[in-house]
């Protein structure tokens, strides 16, 4: 946080095959070590084993993941009590990135990173999987600790 003056935002461009601002963002978080050609054509081809295996719009389908993941409440340490607090937009789609990614990561059902990405977009757009269990878990944590809501600050 800095003390002296606001940091602007920077734009993220849209990507060159759907234009949408959201694919390249999670192009970026998929990224490893620079390599954005290979974070894309992983991305693509699961929108490509998506578009076979349902006959929808993959972007429609990826954004309704993306909506069904953001957690709308997480908690915060303060002074050994977990606070629950509102998630800032910014941060609400940064988590369901993370977390659509990191678990897509983890699966173990596909043989490939798209096979895996494409099952974790499909489950999450139909609120199963390990992403959607996260945000679940997030919010019965601050609904537990919904006690502790005044030491808020």
């Amino acid at each position: 946080m800095p003390r002296r003056r606001e940091i602007p935002k920077r734009d993220i461009l849209a990507d060159p095959l759907y234009q949408s601002p959201l694919v390249s963002k999670f192009i970026n978080c998929v990224m490893h070590d620079g390599k954005r050609s290979t974070a894309e054509r992983i991305l693509y081809e699961s929108f490509d084993i998506i578009k076979e295996k349902t006959g929808d719009d993959p972007v429609k389908t990826f954004k309704k993941a993306i909506d069904n993941v953001k957690p709308s409440l997480e908690v915060k340490s303060r002074s050994n009590y977990q606070v629950p607090v509102e998630v800032n937009p910014n941060r609400r789609l940064s988590l369901s990135i993370r977390w659509l990614v990191g678990y897509a990561r983890a699966r173990g059902d596909g043989k490939t990173m798209q096979e895996k990405l494409a099952n974790e977009f499909m489950d999450a757009a139909n609120l199963r999987g390990g992403a959607v269990k996260k945000r679940e878990d997030t919010h019965r944590m601050a609904e537990a600790n919904k006690a502790f809501a005044h030491y808020r600050w």
